[in-house]
């Protein structure tokens, strides 16, 4: 820790709260045993081989790797189908796409859980009618707001779901830079459970980015009818180079399918380019490494306690994404952060995170991210837009052991004025 030039402060305090979380990180890996298993039978049962990894050029028509890494996906999300493609550029894109394929002109998509993410406004027409957005195509969009603390209503989402010109319910597991929790798959159960009672033609979609691995079920085993995430988060393991996936009912995987690429087309074509390989090998190590992640936000969670800051969720809560939120209530005290955090990353250390107008947002955004691939949330990154309360949201950790000293690190800088 000398070589991190970490003070006998900070190390007296990590040491402090390691002693109090040692239960918290048994609960997580059992979580993590839990779906390692999953993912080793589902492996098993489609017979993945040598022949799986070889790649495509061109067309990529039948590329055996992709094809069976679908039936992978869909036999662990527990659905009748699935979509993995290194041609979605993020989780917006694998969301938008699932957006479209319940989407129809004249109906609405409604929102269960209260505003998107920043970057989904633009997608279903809040930020102006862009083109290619829903609102472009006629597709109206309304919202349920969540409670005062920040749960779902479900009273409201019963009413509001019973419209026929719903086709579609959108819930965001995720907190994004909302003062929220992350809603747990039982939460989404009974919003599933709801919609699919008083309309039976919606189709449920959730967008499970930070999420998947975090509890024993996922959305989709609890009536999720379509369900999209990010490769470069929780189920690429920190291995996948790019990409993101929607799985779901047969139909509305097609779809989405046909939306990422052209109608008639789908999925039968996108070559893979090598990279069934890394997408195989960071999705069996998903689980292991969102277990990471969730014990370094843990960590987290309880060093800034120790210090005095406010972290949401608690360090001994119940968790169902990998999101840290931590209230550090003024610009200076971010930045450090998120310095504190960029300092002790493997790749670009020498870097000083500043605040920067990023496209899709509506103020600044400070970002700390030293990581092997480029945006990639599961490794350990910091980021948080520059208003108030001023929160940094704490993300990823491939390892524990890089995690807690990354946290350290970020500890370090804000207890020293020169920084």
């Amino acid at each position: 820790m000398e070589n991190l030039g970490l003070s006998p402060e900070i190390q007296r305090l990590a040491e402090r709260a390691m002693a109090d979380i040692a239960p918290k990180f048994r609960e997580i890996d059992e979580i993590a045993v839990h779906n390692t298993a999953k993912v080793m039978a589902a492996f098993r049962e489609n017979r993945v081989s040598d022949g799986c990894f070889a790649g495509t050029t061109g067309y990529g028509y039948d590329d055996k790797g992709r094809d069976v890494l679908d039936r992978i996906y869909a036999d662990v999300f527990h659905t009748e189908a699935a979509l993995v493609r290194i041609g979605f550029v993020n989780g917006t894109h694998a969301i938008t796409a699932a957006l479209f394929a319940a989407a129809q002109p004249g109906k609405t998509i409604l929102s269960a859980t209260g505003l998107p993410y920043d970057t989904l406004q633009s997608v279903i027409g809040i930020s102006g009618d862009l083109p290619g957005s829903l609102k472009y195509y006629g597709i109206d969009y309304k919202q349920v707001e969540l409670t005062p603390d920040g749960k779902p209503d479900y009273e409201a989402i019963e009413k509001a779901a019973a419209d026929i010109n719903v086709s579609a319910v959108t819930v965001q597991r995720s907190r994004g830079y909302s003062e929220r929790d992350a809603f747990t798959v039982s939460e989404i159960g009974w919003i599933c459970d709801i919609v699919h009672r008083v309309n039976p033609a919606a189709a449920v979609i959730v967008d499970n980015c930070y999420g998947e691995f975090a509890e024993k079920l996922e959305p989709t085993d609890v009536g999720a009818d379509l369900m999209a995430g990010s490769l470069i988060k929780n189920p690429g393991g920190g291995i996948a180079p790019t990409g993101g996936y929607i799985v779901g009912k047969s139909r509305l995987v097609e779809a989405a399918a046909y939306r990422l690429t052209t109608p008639g087309i789908g999925g039968e074509c996108g070559s893979t380019l090598g990279n069934n390989r890394l997408l195989y090998q960071g999705f069996f190590m998903a689980p292991h490494t969102v277990a990471q992640a969730m014990k370094t936000a843990v960590f987290c969670a309880k060093m800034m306690e120790l210090m005095g800051f406010e972290s949401f969720p608690a360090w001994d809560a119940e968790r169902s994404d990998i999101i840290q939120t931590v209230y550090l209530r003024s610009p200076d005290m971010l930045s450090k952060f998120c310095r504190g955090i960029q300092a002790a990353s493997p790749v670009d250390s020498f870097v000083t995170p500043e605040a920067w107008d990023m496209p899709g947002y509506d103020c600044p955004v400070i970002m700390a991210a030293g990581a092997f691939i480029q945006g990639a949330s599961i490794e350990l990154s910091a980021d948080g837009p520059m208003r108030e309360p001023y929160c940094a949201y704490l993300q990823g950790g491939l390892t524990f052991e890089s995690g807690m000293l990354g946290i350290m690190m970020a500890a370090e800088y804000m207890t020293e004025k020169n920084k």
